[in-house]
């Protein structure tokens, strides 16, 4: 029962004692069985503070979200300048907006032609389903093709096309139509027919535990999406943004896309997803039906703000261009009896453990020694390391130190 604590408070001075984790439990809606669970007040950098005044190495960087670090002094000071101005004022895409404007502009330059025109969300599972719509509308068809161990996120559209039956079978029936490839085969490529929308993939395979594809497989692709009539749409959502050492993973394959899918490291650090495609196929969204695809808070100007002030830092900053010599340095660090195998792309990094019970083991210890990290949904054998793109390697060193002491 609530007491009359919970139902009449209405300052953060009312909080002050409270116990969290227990209102945590009691009023947040759970996703798993046993959450982390730290109370963190504050982060900086690479690195988080707990209300027990501890610090941890943030080695996940928020799920790659985080590419410019934590609360970066630039990105906090366009946020404060465009509440000044406005937040919210109508549903997206009636009123110019400048940060929406502006930040459009700014990805559609640093995208090669024909990704020009931007359509911003909410996240990036909604732009997964926008891009499903686009590419059933261009094309007047509805068969997809996706592939086994892919994640794409948990909405109804974009839990059709992941690729793991143990995330999709409590909910079905989903959407019809998806043929379910393996990565990297060429019976995917053959499953493209003219009776396809689309294909979707990511560039690199994240939740797999870090899978990239062979560069002429990926061309294979395109080549037989060109042929066939349907679109090829290839997800960035995690790559995005410097993390494999390109602004954009797809760059390092000589393929370019009909629709990229963009979220996490997009909002510097606020919510925002996005789909790309050129602005030809992205006007049939706008009529027959108008308002085709529509959302209310998608492209939330504070959200566009940030995201610029972020992509500008990348983009100025010598952060992309260190980020294979940072790999290497996490690759020999962390060479270790224990570990069976490191996959890399750049500073998204799987380390794999002989079973998920170890890896478990480490985390656990890791977390307990000031260093957050992470698994892999379809890899629970491998612990994640995404950190912000702005790691030293100093912090590097010390953070490797840490993981090599749980090892030992």
């Amino acid at each position: 029962m609530s007491t009359n604590f919970e139902k009449n408070a209405r300052t953060d001075a009312a909080y002050a004692g409270v116990d969290m984790r227990s209102l945590f439990l009691r009023h947040l809606a759970q996703t798993s069985p046993s959450p982390l669970g730290l109370e963190i007040v504050r982060a900086e950098g690479i690195h988080l503070y707990d209300a027990q005044g501890r610090k941890y190495i943030d080695l996940i960087g928020g799920i790659s979200v985080c590419n410019t670090g934590h609360r970066h002094p630039r990105v906090v000071k366009a946020i404060k300048d465009q509440v000044d101005q406005y937040l919210h004022v109508l549903v997206y895409g009636e009123l110019i907006q400048s940060p929406q404007v502006q930040y459009a502009s700014l990805l559609a330059g640093n995208l090669p032609e024909p990704l020009n025109s931007v359509y911003f969300t909410n996240s990036g599972a909604e732009a997964v389903e926008g891009a499903m719509k686009l590419a059933k509308r261009v094309t007047g068809r509805t068969e997809m093709v996706a592939f086994r161990q892919s994640y794409h996120g948990s909405t109804q559209g974009a839990l059709s096309v992941m690729g793991d039956e143990y995330w999709r079978n409590a909910f079905r029936p989903l959407l019809p139509g998806i043929w379910h490839e393996e990565y990297n085969s060429a019976a995917a490529t053959d499953r493209i027919t003219e009776r396809v929308a689309c294909v979707i993939a990511e560039t690199v395979q994240g939740e797999r535990g870090v899978w990239a594809p062979d560069s002429g497989w990926l061309r294979g692709l395109r080549a037989r999406c060109d042929a066939m009539g349907a679109l090829l749409i290839l997800d960035e959502i995690q790559t995005g943004f410097g993390r494999t050492g390109s602004l954009w993973g797809f760059e390092q394959y000589g393929v370019v896309p009909d629709i990229v899918l963009l979220g996490k490291a997009l909002g510097g650090g606020m919510p925002l997803g996005a789909f790309v495609a050129d602005r030809r196929l992205m006007r049939e969204l706008t009529e027959a039906p108008v308002l085709g695809h529509i959302t209310t808070f998608g492209g939330h100007p504070v959200s566009c703000a940030a995201g610029m002030a972020s992509l500008k830092l990348l983009l100025e900053e010598g952060w992309i261009g260190e980020v294979r010599r940072k790999e290497a340095l996490f690759r020999s660090r962390l060479a270790h009896p224990s570990v069976r195998a490191i996959r890399s792309c750049g500073l998204l990094i799987a380390v794999e453990f002989e079973d998920a019970g170890r890896n478990q083991a480490v985390i656990g210890e890791c977390i307990r020694r000031g260093l957050l990290t992470d698994w892999f949904l379809f890899a629970p054998q491998c612990m994640r390391i995404a950190p912000p793109l702005s790691i030293t390697e100093e912090e590097i060193g010390a953070a490797c130190a840490i993981i090599l002491e749980c090892l030992g």
